[in-house]
């Protein structure tokens, strides 16, 4: 299925709720890992206004440890069946792993969201092409376990914009529709506060390249150091604000938590002066 046949809104935002089926998220671990727990959170965003429903099977957060295969999909693909005959909700599958985009594709799910932009496995780019499904191809560097140890950049955003650029190519030789890629910077994925700041301000340079741009902002650990480092459920103020900056410099994909509060938030700020 294409990107455009999705169905998702194409003069609003699109806005995908997070389902984490782990033990060890960063921000709401443990809390649904069961499929009941799972599949009914992802019902409540779904009431709440989010378009799609990005369920993950493994915590791709700083220190995080990779799981097997088998684990991921253990746990990703009972959610994915029993939310597909109760909500209309396009569903995404978080994962690095060619294997179980498989799994999950095979399972009902729509679109594939690889942090690692297809770079974790050599199959990768050749499953995605075989699937034909939308991609969100994400900037991260270095992987979970070690990525904020010491990251690194000359130029931030030149060198996020110049990977992005290039996946999207590569994307395209083996046969993918760039018409069906997503892009996402990577916030807090092997950066520091001010790298994160640096790609927030410099974002319409990724918006140039003419992919949607997904924002994954939501309650993250930057948005502790500039303010309170507080648990990350007390992260809502700055998951917005971060949210109308992006919308602001021309993102228009939110992965987020607090779907009610963002869908209204971004509806606020589109009705005074339009994204």
């Amino acid at each position: 299925m294409s990107l455009s046949a999705l169905g998702l809104p194409i003069d609003a935002p699109v806005l995908m709720g997070i389902v984490n089926v782990t033990p060890d998220s960063f921000s709401d671990g443990g809390q649904f890992s069961g499929v009941d727990a799972a599949v009914g959170h992802g019902l409540r965003l779904v009431e709440e206004g989010a378009h799609i429903l990005d369920i993950g099977g493994e915590s791709t957060r700083p220190g995080a440890e990779e799981v097997s295969v088998q684990e991921e999909l253990d746990r990703t693909l009972p959610v994915i069946e029993g939310l597909l005959t109760r909500t209309d909700a396009r569903l995404s599958i978080d994962t690095r792993k060619p294997e179980v985009a498989k799994g999950a594709v095979a399972a009902g799910a729509h679109i594939w969201n690889d942090v690692s932009a297809l770079t974790f496995a050599d199959d990768s780019l050749k499953t995605a092409a075989a699937l034909g499904v939308p991609l969100v191809l994400m900037h991260a560097q270095g992987r979970p376990d070690t990525m904020q140890q010491a990251p690194s950049y000359d130029d931030v955003v030149a060198e996020v914009v110049a990977f992005l650029k290039a996946r999207v190519a590569a994307c395209v030789a083996a046969g993918i529709s760039p018409k069906d890629i997503v892009l996402d910077p990577g916030i807090g994925f092997g950066k520091t506060l001010e790298h994160n700041l640096a790609l927030f301000r410099g974002l319409e340079r990724l918006v140039s390249l003419g992919h949607p741009v997904l924002m994954g902002a939501s309650r993250k650990s930057f948005i502790g150091l500039i303010d309170r480092d507080e648990a990350a459920d007390t992260r809502i103020g700055g998951s917005l604000a971060a949210a109308l900056e992006a919308a602001r410099a021309g993102a228009t994909w939110f992965r987020v938590h607090d779907v009610a509060a963002t869908r209204q938030a971004l509806a606020v700020a589109g009705a005074i002066h339009p994204f």
